[in-house]
């Protein structure tokens, strides 16, 4: 059932360069189609008021598959709930696809929940990267699957217009390019799991917990209930630096764009500030890995919270451009900081048995925090402006700060009996 010990180091560099593979590709071809999906659903509604509901839908579709999708995982393991998760993205962006050629609206939303619907359940690759690492590897390994969000956020785009110029070559409408060549990165993706990721990472996480001298909790004698876990401080601390980072980080980034352009600020000036804040989020993961298997999990999300509240307090400071892609790039590296130590921090203090449920409610939560922050970010622009939203963002910055000061812990490796 498991690798020899010799076996081991090889056998882990494989699932974790195939999770990164796969979430690399399935990340591109997120990113592809929401560059274009705004403009689509505008397209086939004739209704630019509508623009905004096609990722009201992914985010739908993301949240109401994170906790089922972890509890299928927990008792049927993690590689065929990943593969089910890219084989649903290929449904959804072909469905994208046909609905474009079809100028079918409601046929357009489905697939993007579809598309949602994956993204909820592939996003959990980061813990299965947990699974098959000793926990002071764990917050790397968690690291690099985030990392893979580089690629996405860099290939998505520029994939757009050559699949959009190989759509018209074959005589269909340009938007068919990024759902269906979407289509075929999710299939890659699955095919490479389904190959590579062997044995599945939930047996691993067995092994791990086996192994692992680290414990200084005694074993539950079964699963704990979620209510239960909550109760544990390094549990909650967890929670709150993913949670609370991502509703900051969405609030501030949503309307960044649309308070430069009503300063005049040009597309390159909006497309630098953007981009400093997409690497933020994703360039430095590895190194944030590092420092969170390094100096402590409570230390980073401290480190976190404070980039957090500097990048919220920079960006209305000045309509400078540098002085903007500053802030913006210190809330991306802020949410890293907390959502890798957050993810690691979960992964800690939870047993193997009570990963899949607990890690997909906390994803559930993560993705109604970002539909949180997206719904509400354009109303308080609106109605207060954006030094007052960036202030809001920085009072609950605090809460995470608070939580870590408070429940954290000296030592980096505080586990769960089973780790």
């Amino acid at each position: 059932m498991f690798p020899s010990p010799v076996d081991q180091a090889a056998v882990t560099r494989r699932i974790i360069g195939t999770l990164f593979v796969a979430q690399s590709l399935a990340s591109a071809a997120f990113i592809a189609n929401i560059a274009v999906n705004a403009i689509a659903g505008a397209q086939l509604s004739g209704n630019d008021a509508l623009a905004g509901l096609p990722a009201t839908l992914m985010l739908a579709g993301a949240a109401l598959s994170a906790y089922p999708s972890g509890r299928a995982m927990q008792q049927f393991g993690r590689r065929p709930g990943l593969i089910i998760g890219m084989l649903l993205g290929i449904g959804g962006m072909l469905i994208d696809g046909i609905a474009v050629l079809n100028q079918s609206f409601f046929l357009f939303l489905c697939g993007l929940f579809l598309v949602g619907t994956a993204r909820g359940i592939t996003d959990q690759s980061r813990y299965a990267a947990a699974d098959a690492v000793m926990p002071d590897r764990r917050a790397g390994a968690i690291s690099t699957v985030v990392f893979a969000g580089t690629i996405g956020a860099v290939g998505g785009p520029l994939l757009v217009g050559p699949l959009g110029q190989l759509a018209a070559a074959r005589g269909l409408p340009e938007l068919t390019g990024p759902m269906f060549g979407g289509a075929l990165l999710f299939a890659v993706a699955a095919s490479a799991l389904f190959l590579f990721l062997r044995p599945d990472p939930r047996l691993l996480s067995l092994r791990v917990a086996a192994k692992a001298s680290t414990t200084i909790v005694t074993p539950p004698a079964s699963a704990r209930s979620l209510s239960i876990i909550l109760q544990l401080s390094l549990a909650r601390l967890g929670l709150i630096s993913m949670v609370l980072g991502q509703v900051v980080m969405v609030l501030v980034m949503s309307v960044t764009s649309l308070h430069m352009s009503h300063h005049a600020h040009g597309l390159d000036s909006i497309s630098l500030v953007i981009g400093a804040h997409t690497f933020g989020m994703y360039g430095l993961s590895m190194f944030t890995g590092r420092v969170a298997d390094r100096l402590g999990r409570s230390l980073t999300i401290i480190l976190g919270a404070l980039m957090l509240i500097a990048g919220a307090l920079i960006a209305p400071a000045s309509l400078l451009t540098p002085w903007l892609a500053l802030g913006l790039f210190l809330v991306g590296l802020g949410w890293n900081f907390c959502y890798i130590a957050g993810s690691s921090l979960l992964a800690d203090a939870i047993t193997p048995a009570e990963r899949g449920s607990t890690q997909g409610m906390s994803d559930l939560l993560v993705n109604l925090g970002s539909a949180f922050g997206s719904l509400s970010s354009g109303f308080i622009l609106s109605g207060l402006g954006y030094l007052l939203l960036c202030l809001f963002g920085a009072v609950l910055s605090l809460i995470p700060l608070s939580a870590a000061l408070w429940w954290g812990q000296p030592s980096r490796r505080v586990v769960a009996g089973a780790d």
